[in-house]
């Protein structure tokens, strides 16, 4: 089974967006490790590797996703974790433009980026498709190397 990490970053406190997600991933065969809220970039980090998670799914619904994901990506690198990172919510105080909200943690190094309108389907058929995309490669670099 599939391993995520789910959690909502920095001092938000909006709880209800990720036990929907949880079930919604939990009833599509993923293993969950909800880690609630008010979630710090360490404690992402260490789940992830504690749990050989395939990937991070990080909420935001406050409106300040931007200040509390700035080096996420970089203190993954550092630790070693090698994962598809997804975040999702209300991510920017006075968002006019989504594109512009994505292009901006996309820049940051998330793999996608969706608003709050989001189905969770919709995010669970991209993770199963990113996944299986990296376990394709994974694949591929492995007959590479044995050649």
């Amino acid at each position: 089974m599939r391993t995520v990490i789910l959690g909502v970053i920095g001092s938000d406190a909006h709880v209800v967006g990720i036990t929907i997600l949880e079930r919604a991933f939990e009833a599509a065969g993923f293993e969950v490790v909800n880690l609630g809220v008010q979630t710090s970039q360490s404690e992402f980090i260490e789940a992830a590797a504690d749990h050989d998670a395939e990937a991070i799914l990080v909420s935001s619904l406050y409106g300040h996703a931007e200040q509390d994901c700035q080096g996420f990506h970089q203190a993954m690198n550092e630790a070693g974790l090698d994962v598809t990172t997804y975040i999702g919510g209300n991510l920017a105080v006075g968002q006019d433009s989504f594109d512009e909200t994505r292009k901006t943690f996309r820049e940051m190094g998330f793999d996608r980026v969706f608003n709050s309108e989001t189905d969770p389907q919709e995010a669970i058929e991209a993770l199963k498709a990113d996944l299986g995309h990296r376990s394709r490669e994974a694949a591929s670099e492995r007959t590479r190397l044995r050649s």
